[in-house]
């Protein structure tokens, strides 16, 4: 029988931290502040923050672009044991990528109560057609994912 895969969560803070700083610089570029950082073996693989407006890419989320910079910087289309690290719930593209690229762990801020498909709008992670199964862990700071959101569509109300 094969023994489970122990998860160090030692570190799971400070990576979300970093993936705060990058979402902060994503709002000072005019984006919707969300960053992702995807972490292989202890080590950032990839780095990204929302970027749609500036790429004029609807694909480039957060998420989106730390997987793709962690894929072209291992030369391989699948990460397994990595984990990545998301101020905000993934949306269903996002989630889809999640699991094509073997992404084995997804730590996440804050709910989206309005596209989120981790747990928000449905529970695509369980679905029983997935060929590839996610580890999902939501509201790690939570209260501080979510505040930056709440100032930067506040700011861009007035």
């Amino acid at each position: 029988m094969r023994q489970p895969k122990i998860i160090d969560r030692s570190q799971d803070e400070r990576f979300m931290r970093e993936a705060l700083a990058l979402a902060a610089e994503g709002a000072q570029r005019g984006e919707v502040p969300v960053g992702a950082l995807l972490v292989q073996d202890g080590e950032v693989i990839g780095r990204g923050f929302n970027c749609p407006i500036s790429t004029s890419d609807p694909s480039a989320h957060a998420e989106m672009v730390a997987i793709r910079a962690a894929a072209a910087a291992l030369q391989n289309y699948r990460l397994p044991g990595s984990t990545l690290y998301v101020t905000l719930e993934p949306c269903s593209m996002c989630a889809g990528l999640i699991v094509h690229s073997r992404v084995s762990r997804v730590v996440y801020g804050t709910a989206e109560p309005k596209a989120g498909v981790a747990i928000s709008r449905g529970q695509f992670f369980e679905q029983s057609f997935l060929n590839h199964r996610v580890l999902i862990e939501g509201g790690l700071l939570a209260e501080e994912c979510s505040e930056m959101l709440s100032a930067f569509f506040k700011a861009r109300r007035a």
